[in-house]
């Protein structure tokens, strides 16, 4: 038999309204300064390294040691990574509001110390950067599945994936903020501050207020976050966590009138017989929750953590790409505050033609065509496109062939957006239960942030030249950017596999695909009601 709350039935059945919006904004705003502050390092480590790594006498700009450029781009993955197991597990046992505010809190307080190591000593710079980095991961981590799990809970039936969707789609925004940031900022001080370029005088290109420039661009990443902190206190816990996990169904109902603008009635009676349903109360680790969702959690934690090798790789080393194929001059022919600008525009172009477009043509067609079919198309174009690259990739090289590389390049991107980075954060929010819905997506999100740390690493090492005269300086030789882009081809083809273990939640409700209506004794289809006055019948 089925059992339907009425309060549950409202929001399932709720026109969009306001309120909608407004959580999107509030959740989205958290997405935004996550990914103004994971991609903004990209646009600084090579500032980094000409400031606190210069070698006297080389002929090329000082460069990040391999380990300090492994630690500063892939500790805030760590703490992400251990974010999104704390905080999923957090939002599950003390509610989703409760934590929410606490890892805004953290995001602003670390963005702000990333920049404030006061010190000229490079290893005391580069640790303090590191520390706070890790814990402003950490912040971002809880962020993943809160923000997924308040949306998904709070949205209608017909638009839900839009919404979540939508809230993701805010990441688009952040990458495009940073590189925007990045430019204005390298501008100004490029202005006030005239220097040659390192081949004419290598000490002279890096300006001492260069120190400026890229803790200024690290610590703007507090500002999106304070300014949302009050909104995210004022939002009311999520009804269903309320009403099936603290089982409090006078609350769930008072909560959802408010930003309904409807009576509902508190069904205590209701929920105290799904109280006493033992069938559906199973834990995480238990037979029934595998016998359940096991594939289901295997499905989004692979596609995530295959997807993020990828899409990371691509994101926080399309500076090494584009001087790869020429499209930024070679680092001795520019000053130090030029290759920031340079790196900024190149990274904002990118995600202005596709990054943004793509995750937006998600939040347009998600609820249209369905999670699988987004998801499987965006795996194989981006299989598809990452061949495209790799397999003439000498081709590309050529100084005629640059904008060809970019545009398909780009296209890789638009596809992620438009497919698997968009839907492995929407679908954990919708297929699991209500008391383990936060828990689940953080360890599917923890899994993409294993593919990020993985891409993050595994790229750095394998994009070097097998050539040693050619590998940046302390670097062992790699496997070269070509057979690096093969790699993440075979990547993306085993996304198109694990894709078909993910099932399709387009149209249902959260307690239709969680099974959480259902008992032991089977399960009858829920019945819509046509008027949130009306309380809905116990069948």
């Amino acid at each position: 038999m089925a059992r339907e709350l009425q309060v549950l039935n409202a929001l399932d059945v709720a026109k969009t309204q306001w309120y909608h919006f407004t959580a999107i904004i509030i959740a989205g705003m958290g997405f935004f300064t996550d990914a103004y502050d994971l991609f903004c390092i990209s646009l600084v480590t090579k500032l980094l390294g000409r400031i606190y790594y210069h070698i006297d006498g080389s002929d090329k700009p000082g460069s990040l040691p391999p380990n300090v450029a492994a630690a500063v781009n892939g500790v805030a993955f760590c703490g992400t990574l251990s974010g999104q197991l704390f905080f999923g597990w957090l939002g599950d046992k003390m509610g989703r509001k409760k934590v929410y505010g606490m890892t805004l809190m953290l995001m602003v307080i670390c963005s702000i110390a990333s920049g404030l190591s006061f010190s000229r000593d490079a290893k005391a710079v580069m640790s303090t950067l590191c520390f706070f980095r890790f814990w402003l991961g950490f912040g971002i981590g809880g962020d993943y599945p809160l923000s997924a799990t308040i949306m998904s809970e709070y949205a209608n039936k017909k638009t839900r994936g839009a919404f979540i969707a939508a809230v993701f789609a805010m990441q688009g925004f952040g990458i495009l903020a940073g590189g925007i940031f990045a430019i204005i900022i390298s501008s100004a001080f490029k202005a006030g501050f005239d220097a040659p370029s390192y081949e004419v005088d290598p000490i002279r290109s890096t300006v001492p207020q260069a120190d400026y420039v890229w803790r200024i661009i690290v610590m703007v990443g507090a500002l999106p976050a304070a300014l949302t902190y009050y909104w995210r206190m004022k939002m009311p816990e999520t009804a269903r966590y309320t009403a099936l996990v603290a089982k409090n169904a006078k609350q769930a109902a008072t909560d959802m009138s408010r930003v309904l603008q409807v009576d509902l009635e508190a069904e205590e009676q209701k929920v105290e017989q799904l109280t006493e349903d033992k069938s559906n109360q199973f834990g995480l680790f238990t037979k029934k929750f595998l016998h359940r969702h096991g594939l289901h959690l295997l499905g989004t934690t692979t596609t995530w953590f295959l997807l993020d090798i990828a899409f990371y790789s691509q994101n926080l080393f399309q500076k090494d790409i584009f001087s790869a194929i020429g499209w930024i001059p070679k680092a001795k022919t520019m000053n130090a505050i030029d290759e920031v600008y340079r790196i900024a525009r190149a990274q904002t172009l990118i995600a202005l033609c596709s990054t943004v477009p793509g995750y937006w043509f998600t939040v347009a067609f998600i609820d249209r065509i369905g999670r699988f079919a987004i998801q499987l198309m965006g795996f194989f174009f981006m299989t598809v496109f990452m061949f495209a690259l790799a397999i003439p990739y000498n081709h590309w090289t050529h100084k005629d062939n640059r904008i060809g590389f970019v545009i398909i390049y780009s296209l890789t991107f638009f596809f992620a957006n438009f497919g698997p980075n968009a839907t492995t954060f929407v679908v954990p929010a919708e297929i699991f239960p209500a008391r383990l819905r936060s828990t689940c997506h953080g360890i599917s999100a923890a899994s993409g942030k294993l593919g990020a740390i993985v891409g993050a690493f595994g790229f750095l090492y394998l994009s070097q030249s097998p050539h040693k005269d050619k590998t940046d300086a302390g670097y062992p030789t790699g496997i070269g950017v070509k057979n690096s882009l093969l790699v993440l081809g075979v990547v993306n083809f085993f996304g198109i596999v694990f894709t078909f273990l993910v099932p399709e939640s387009n149209g249902k409700s959260l307690e239709e695909m969680s099974g959480e209506n259902e008992t032991d004794e089977g399960s009858v289809p829920n019945v819509e009601q046509s008027s949130y006055n009306r309380t809905v019948p116990l069948v």
